[in-house]
């Protein structure tokens, strides 16, 4: 049976909160669910000062859906090996959504015109998050 939807799951450590109203702001998608780990099974896995820690976080965008949690305090690795794709089909959207992301954040290719694209950009975004912005160029 094919794949019909592929959607990235975020580990955060401790800020899955404050990135998901961040992204909601940037990438123009709505929160459905944000639910911490009091009050779940998971709850007497983590010490008490993490259990009102992001245990699940649903971002949903025109393009799909974004999810988030906190990763229980030793067992947090920083992000590598990959990068959200965003992609619009209008320039200006790109640019917005790239300089939203890079607040704080840090830069890796400016958001610029390339061979493929009118707008590209990569950024570490200010939680560790690795981001690709791509504006699909017109037919």
């Amino acid at each position: 049976m094919p794949i019909t939807t592929v959607n990235p799951l975020l580990h955060f450590n401790g800020q899955c909160e404050a990135a998901f109203k961040f992204y909601e702001q940037c990438l123009g998608g709505k929160i459905e669910y944000m639910g911490t780990f009091a009050g779940t099974p998971m709850e007497q896995n983590v010490p008490a000062e993490w259990r009102n820690k992001i245990i699940h976080a649903t971002l949903r965008l025109s393009g799909g859906i974004l999810f988030g949690s906190d990763v229980p305090p030793g067992r947090y690795e920083k992000p590598q090996g990959f990068a959200v794709s965003v992609q619009t089909k209008d320039p200006a959207e790109a640019e917005r959504m790239f300089n939203a992301l890079a607040q704080n954040g840090k830069v890796q290719i400016p958001i610029q015109q390339t061979y493929w694209s009118p707008r590209f950009g990569m950024l570490m975004d200010q939680f560790g998050i690795p981001w690709m912005v791509n504006c699909e160029q017109a037919s």
